[in-house]
């Protein structure tokens, strides 16, 4: 099936020497604006800055190869950050290592059952607001680094709420030297691209920052004050794995899958915009999770498509999952040369460094514009979702944010159900409209437009007849779909209607509450003579009902 085949296949038909030199260039660059953020990265989840590149080379690589998009570049990203750390404090990594396997295994089948095209139903104002969320959390996270707080000993902070009040109470134990290095590194951040159009700020800030920390007196910790550096190749590890175990990461994992797909999906669309391409997202799915699995395994941590990398790759010439490949390869060789140098990085640089990954991923923008311009509804959930993140974590948000959407969406739905009667008139009402079509007394006609479901199953009880009714015609023509709840209060109406000797006749029902209705014997308990297919057929057999 095309929608499972790997973009490498189909993109290697028509390679040539040109491309192959432009992937080559870009594979290159991506890996260097990739090394210090996936060390940036690492240490913010929690894990030693090791990880963070085993993440890039290991799934950047099964990734680009599996993956449905030609461009795609994957890697550790700041979504991640939170939710990671939040494991590695409760769990350690053996319980980081199941989470991830079996979130890998969730995208896999999510790639077979074709649920690529799913993904879409998660509404725009969770995704807003959990990513808003994510960013304040890294911001906070990465204060106490940039401002080179102390804490006292045994105050080891999980939560945001924790982190933040721990940084509140040893704000006095501020360390200039390290604000400075901060500060100048975020400094070089924000005017580097302005200047430097092909190298990445994020490297100029991190050369700044040993620079400063190595020839000025300045007292800053480093990553080598706080992680043991090696420039070892990834490993294979199995963690041991029970039942227990299991089921305390299952809904880590599911979080993890579900931001994943999310994530690597929206890239992928942004890609496909940038390159007047088509992605497969189903194949995605499938790479995404054979490459976080292949992530775990190696020492790696959870891994998506991150948008800044492959943009980065396009920008520059990417136009092939070769360029991701040779991203990943290059990585290898800076791992293996350049690795113990990683120890020198200023942790205030590290900072410095989030906050800008931070920033880019905050959409405050977009967050405002929905403030201004989304129905309250979608302000509710956007905010609940961001609330949530910030105060407890991505699960909570995830699941209390969907949760809300669907009842905000089935309210709203049942809002636009409405059952009208037609209006009644006799010869002594001023003003008739004389194109008004005259019924016998003892027909009564009542409309209903919007989906009839069980948010809206209660709009069936205004139906009202009268002593004088003999036959009741429903006209449904504005009716798209019928579930069962709403069948059985239309079952009820009937059978109230049959005690009192009035017959029902429905015009125009549409297909699918047709099918509803015939797989539950509804069309026989009415009769199916009485299924007129528009209003003027259920008029002339309601008449013949009241001759009869």
């Amino acid at each position: 099936m095309n929608s499972l085949k790997p973009m490498l296949l189909t993109s290697l038909k028509s390679y040539n020497r040109s491309q192959f030199i432009k992937d080559v260039t870009a594979g290159i660059i991506v890996a260097i604006i990739a090394l210090p953020l996936s060390i940036a990265l690492a240490l913010a989840s929690g894990v030693g800055p090791e990880a963070g590149i085993f993440t890039a080379i290991v799934a950047g690589f099964v990734i680009s190869a599996l993956g449905g998009s030609s461009v795609q570049i994957a890697g550790p990203t700041a979504a991640f950050a939170t939710i990671v750390a939040g494991i590695v404090a409760k769990d350690g990594m053996d319980g980081l290592v199941i989470a991830t396997i079996l979130a890998g295994i969730f995208l896999v089948l999510m790639g077979l059952c074709h649920f690529g095209s799913l993904i879409k139903f998660i509404p725009f104002t969770i995704t807003t607001g959990f990513t808003s969320g994510i960013a304040v959390t890294i911001v906070i996270g990465q204060l106490k680094d940039f401002f080179g707080l102390t804490y006292p000993d045994g105050v080891k902070p999980i939560e945001t709420t924790e982190k933040f009040r721990a940084v509140v109470e040893n704000f006095s134990t501020i360390n200039i030297d390290a604000l400075i290095v901060g500060a100048v590194s975020l400094a070089v951040l924000i005017i580097a691209p302005y200047i430097f159009k092909r190298i990445p700020g994020s490297l100029i800030a991190v050369i700044v920052g040993i620079l400063m920390v190595q020839f000025l007196p300045l007292k800053v910790s480093t990553i080598g004050n706080l992680y043991t550096i090696s420039n070892a190749l990834p490993s294979f590890h199995l963690p041991a794995v029970s039942l227990e175990v299991v089921q305390n990461a299952l809904p880590n994992a599911f979080t993890i899958a579900v931001l994943a797909a999310i994530e690597s999906l929206l890239s992928c669309v942004v890609a496909d915009g940038m390159i007047n391409g088509k992605h497969r997202s189903d194949m995605e799915l499938v790479a995404q999770g054979a490459g976080n699995i292949a992530s775990a395994l190696f020492g790696g941590i959870p891994a998506t498509g991150a948008i800044a990398r492959t943009a980065a790759n396009i920008k520059n010439g990417g136009r092939t999952p070769i360029a991701g490949i040779v991203h990943s390869i290059t990585l290898v060789i800076v791992l293996v040369v350049l690795m113990p140098y990683a120890g020198m990085i200023p942790m205030p640089t590290i900072a410095a460094i989030l906050f800008i990954v931070a920033y880019n991923m905050c959409q405050w923008h977009t967050f405002v514009k929905l403030v201004k311009t989304a129905p309250k509804s979608d302000i509710i959930v956007l905010f609940a979702s961001f609330i949530l993140t910030v105060l407890f974590d991505l699960v909570v948000a995830i699941e209390i944010g969907m949760v809300l959407a669907c009842l905000l969406f089935i309210k709203r739905m049942s809002e636009e159900t409405h059952v009208n009667s037609w209006t009644y008139v006799d010869d002594d009402t001023p003003d008739v409209d004389e194109h008004l079509q005259k019924l016998p007394l003892q027909i009564r006609v009542y409309e209903i437009s919007g989906p009839l479901f069980f948010g809206a199953a209660s709009a069936i009880e205004h139906i009202v007849v009268k002593d004088f009714t003999t036959c009741l015609v429903l006209r449904m023509r504005s009716v798209p779909a019928l579930d069962s709840t709403a069948m059985n209060a239309l079952v009820d109406l009937v059978e109230v209607c049959e005690s009192k000797g009035i017959t029902v006749v429905f015009s125009h029902v549409n297909e699918q509450p047709m099918k509803v209705m015939e797989k539950a014997g509804f069309t026989e308990l009415v009769g199916k003579e009485n299924f007129q297919p528009n209003i003027s057929a259920a008029l002339k057999r309601a008449e013949e009902v009241i001759a009869e």
